[in-house]
């Protein structure tokens, strides 16, 4: 196994824009690596276009789904029926 996954990294809305997600992902991969993991995965919901830019701007992939909405991949019932997400790999260097 070498596959890191990340359930959830949120910031409170008063915090966003001061890098605070970006150090807890950074941080995140850094005790990943530690731990012999070259792949962090994480999901969003396919509403939060935000969330989506986000992770790409991380160097996130999207992973290919089963349907597409608004021209993104999508795994559908991915966290249960009507609980489509945006499967996301990094390949951690």
């Amino acid at each position: 196994m070498n596959e890191a996954y990340i359930h959830f990294i949120g910031v409170h809305p008063p915090y966003r824009n001061q890098q605070i997600g970006t150090l807890l992902y950074k941080r995140f991969f850094t005790v990943a690596k530690q731990h012999n993991r070259q792949i962090v995965c994480c999901v969003t919901s396919p509403v939060n276009k935000t969330s989506i830019a986000y992770h790409k701007k991380m160097g996130f992939d999207i992973e290919e789904g089963n349907k597409q909405i608004d021209g993104v991949d999508v795994t559908t019932n991915y966290d249960g029926k009507g609980q489509d997400r945006v499967c996301f790999v990094k390949q951690l260097r």
